[in-house]
């Protein structure tokens, strides 16, 4: 017999496998990452200033000084690349990516495994992608 599992079923073990992964090193080297980042009065100096010089070439773009905003983009610019620098900017930026993938990982098993329990469950071919033997549904399902 088949187990039929509910929306909330499946939300709350969505929530169990997002506190999982809230403890992984991954995200606990993030989170002091950015702790560390928030803490950091060089960086923040530094994007307070490209907040600033943001602000002002929406300002000269919404006039029409074309000159000027090329002169505040080139700043904003070599602002970001001086953030960028930064050893612990840039081990923060590693760390983003070592969470969005292991966020992608658990999306792309959660499609993969779903994708393949419809073919196996309707009697298919998961090497072919098929969910059936009709020759007329040989779509699959992905």
């Amino acid at each position: 017999m088949t187990t039929t599992y509910t929306r909330e079923d499946i939300r709350n073990k969505a929530k169990e496998l997002a506190k999982m992964m809230a403890e992984t090193e991954e995200v606990d080297f993030f989170k002091r990452a950015e702790k560390q980042i928030n803490e950091h009065l060089k960086v923040q100096e530094l994007i307070a200033q490209i907040k600033k010089l943001q602000k002002e070439a929406v300002n000269l773009q919404h006039y029409g000084k074309t000159e000027a905003l090329k002169e505040v983009e080139a700043k904003i610019d070599a602002l970001h690349e001086e953030v960028d620098s930064i050893p612990l900017v840039q081990e923060f930026k590693s760390s983003q990516i070592e969470v969005n993938e292991l966020l992608q990982m658990v999306s792309n098993t959660i499609s993969k495994t779903v994708t393949e329990e419809i073919i196996t469950s309707m009697g298919g071919d998961v090497l072919k992608g098929t969910t059936t033997k009709n020759p007329y549904f040989d779509g699959g399902c992905q």
